[in-house]
């Protein structure tokens, strides 16, 4: 359901609910206003009756002059009961029977009584009594004051079909009022979704205007655009990732058909079989290593979890490395250091961090000068473990710095795949710290060579 359609049903059935509540609560309060009216009216009136009854100092009461206080009483009528219950003055119209029940009166002796009840004599006409009892030598007499509802049932009656009738048309004019304003309040929404939804899917990076309104509605068009160009440098990000993975694999799989084509040729030797089968090997190597390397990214960007940290001393896990590094900087007369203390510990994916330091020297060991040292060293910083591998090599250039950890980024563009690699092992660095809830640095140390950081929680 439209939200403009919703907003104007909420609004008719508030505007109902109230003309409903005042329909049913304002007569009763008027009603409740009159009849208290018509009650201090009926007890001015039966004021000076009841003195006729009690001012007199002869044995029985004047009858005569009783009648002409009852009849001097306009718009209303009364009755004066003797002790036994009998009419003793009556208004004109009224015949001799009491107005009010036995019931009632016998219950006078409290004081005075009002009640409603239907008119004797009359089509049901209710009225509005007061008797008061009033008492004499000779026993207690009752004045009863009454006085028509109709009255007062009539202008109620015109209250409810005011009411009524007034209560349909602020209803229609509230329904059309809350269409009006809310087609008003989500014009600009709706040109806000049009234009999003204009938005060719091939340039998210297009912007939306934002209204000057410095409402919520320039903010979601702030929100949108921000979106809008997350979304783009994603798509970025992606369409980079596959033009360069695909640039990647291009040489490995080249190659690896050449190899296997030339091993096909019948004229080829048994070494020469060997040796192209040993380079396709290789390649095959390769290819699955960037493959496995570009899985393992990709899982990092969707937010799952890539690591999984076990507290455990870290000399073992950095001494793996450094063991499986110690040939090939062997063959380059490069000197491994390991500097870490026996009793370091953090809760790390051993796995995970051999994978990182690995990808540390390998990077180190590519770009050390011959007689030079490799140092990987760990150590507590407050609450957080640094492991840190170091070269005196030539260095980070000023411009790669910032695009380090950026995936398929070479220090030395130059140089050839086979030696440099595909450019991704700082970006698994990177993945790895922050699978650890940890972050990675890239820095050049001041005395030469350059140093790469993994800041790890240290439990």
């Amino acid at each position: 359901m439209p939200i403009r359609l919703r907003l104007t049903l909420m609004v008719a059935a508030v505007t109902i609910a109230l003309v409903a509540i005042a329909w049913t609560l304002g007569p009763r309060a008027l009603r409740g206003s009159l009849v208290d009216a018509i009650d201090q009216d009926l007890a001015g009136r039966a004021t000076p009756i009841s003195r006729a009854v009690t001012d007199t100092d002869d044995a029985a009461v004047d009858v005569g002059d009783l009648r002409d206080e009852v009849n001097a009483i306009p718009e209303s009528f009364a009755q004066v009961l003797d002790p036994s219950g009998r009419v003793l003055a009556a208004s004109p119209g009224l015949d001799h029977r009491p107005l009010v029940p036995a019931p009632v009166l016998a219950g006078l002796a409290t004081g005075p009584v009002r009640l409603e009840q239907p008119l004797p004599g009359t089509a049901g006409e209710q009225v509005r009594l007061l008797a008061v009892p009033t008492t004499r030598p000779d026993g207690r007499y009752v004045v009863v004051v009454g006085s028509s509802l109709a009255t007062t049932e009539a202008a109620l009656d015109r209250v409810r079909t005011g009411v009524g009738v007034g209560g349909v048309v602020v209803v229609l004019l509230a329904s059309l009022g809350a269409w009006l304003l809310a087609g008003a309040a989500l014009r600009p929404v709706e040109r806000l979704r049009a234009a999003v939804a204009a938005v060719p899917p091939h340039q998210p990076a297009r912007t939306l205007q934002v209204p000057a309104t410095r409402d919520e509605l320039a903010a979601l068009a702030r929100t949108m655009n921000q979106l809008l160009g997350r979304i783009s440098q994603a798509l970025e990000r992606e369409r980079r990732l596959i033009a360069d993975a695909s640039h990647e694999l291009r040489s490995p799989l080249a190659v690896l058909r050449t190899e296997l084509e030339l091993a096909s040729h019948p004229a080829r030797s048994r070494d020469e079989l060997a040796e192209a089968v040993g380079h396709a090997a290789r390649e095959a190597d390769r290819a699955a290593r960037l493959a496995d390397d570009l899985l393992f990214l990709a899982r990092a960007d969707q937010g799952g979890p890539t690591v999984y940290p076990v507290r455990q001393p870290l000399r073992p896990v950095l001494a793996g490395a450094v063991a499986a590094a110690a040939g090939r900087a062997a063959a380059r007369e490069v000197q491994l250091e390991l500097e870490v203390d026996q009793g370091l510990d953090a809760p790390v994916d051993a796995d995970r961090l051999r994978q990182a330091a690995d990808n540390l020297l390998d990077n180190a060991l590519r770009v050390a000068p011959q007689g030079s040292a490799v140092c990987v060293r760990a150590e507590r910083r407050e609450a957080t473990v640094a492991v840190v591998v170091s070269d005196v090599g030539p260095g980070f250039a000023a411009d790669f710095l910032p695009h380090a950890f950026e995936r398929f980024r070479r220090a030395d563009p130059a140089r050839a795949r086979d030696r440099g690699g595909a450019g991704l092992g700082l970006a698994i660095v990177e993945a790895i710290a922050h699978g650890h809830h940890g972050r990675a640095e890239a820095a050049n140390r001041p005395d030469g060579g350059a140093e790469v950081r993994l800041i790890l929680p240290g439990g």
